[in-house]
């Protein structure tokens, strides 16, 4: 593969800026996964330094499998914009099915969960990684599951 289309499936991949996929590809002499981990590791930064930013938009989640369990999630970021966007309604979901399927008791223990499609993250990477794509701080503030 040609360096451009290294850096177009890397920008498909992470979400990653331009110039972000160039320079971990010249830092992993163009290998795909090296400059994968490296901007996952980036990613992960980013998203820390974040986590401590102020949330305060966002919305309430809802699903319903087979009128049998419901789950209500209330997701924030820091502005309207993103809360709005198709990225963070698409994560929103994803959670929903999550805490549907593995109907964790708490926070703490949806985020150490492995997410139900693609168990190599977590869904605190999960998190993680919109955080990095939308650079705004995203936090589950609660969420409520019933079960018939």
């Amino acid at each position: 593969m040609n360096p451009k289309e290294l850096i177009q499936k890397l920008r498909e991949s992470t979400g990653a800026g331009i110039m972000e996929c160039k320079k971990a590809l010249e830092k992993s002499k163009n290998d795909f996964e090296k400059a994968l981990n490296l901007l996952k590791k980036q990613g992960r930064l980013k998203a820390g330094q974040k986590k401590e930013r102020k949330t305060g938009a966002g919305f309430l989640e809802t699903y319903i499998h087979n009128q049998r369990v419901g789950v209500l999630l209330e997701i924030r970021s820091e502005t309207d914009f993103v809360s709005r966007s198709p990225i963070f309604k698409e994560l929103a979901h994803e959670i929903t099915l999550q805490i549907a399927a593995m109907a964790p008791a708490d926070i703490s223990e949806l985020l150490k969960q492995l997410y139900i499609k693609n168990e190599s993250l977590t869904i605190a990477d999960l998190i993680n990684q919109t955080i990095a794509k939308v650079g705004e701080n995203i936090q589950v503030e609660r969420f409520c599951r019933y079960e018939i």
